[in-house]
């Protein structure tokens, strides 16, 4: 029965493992929309065309990256 329990937890890393490489594939769009988003409505605010939009979707992209850079280093990488 201990064989199971190690199983189990194989398949319960295995599976984190799928869904955080599934979560990359949204993660990057989703913010760097976000960041467009609000820096084109802080330029409509403040009337800084495009200059706040340029920075925020800037923003958004070092985001994705820090995020990225989160899931490839939790639990080692996926090495064991």
């Amino acid at each position: 029965m201990p064989d199971d329990n190690g199983d189990q937890e194989t398949k319960r890393r295995e599976a984190r493992q799928l869904l955080d490489a599934s979560s990359i594939g949204w993660m990057f769009p989703i913010a760097i929309g976000i960041g467009l988003v609000w820096g084109w409505g802080m330029d409509r605010l403040f009337g800084t065309q495009p200059w706040l939009m340029i920075i925020f979707g800037a923003l958004g992209v070092i985001a994705a990256f820090i995020n990225l850079f989160r899931i490839g280093l939790r639990d080692g990488g996926g090495n064991e």
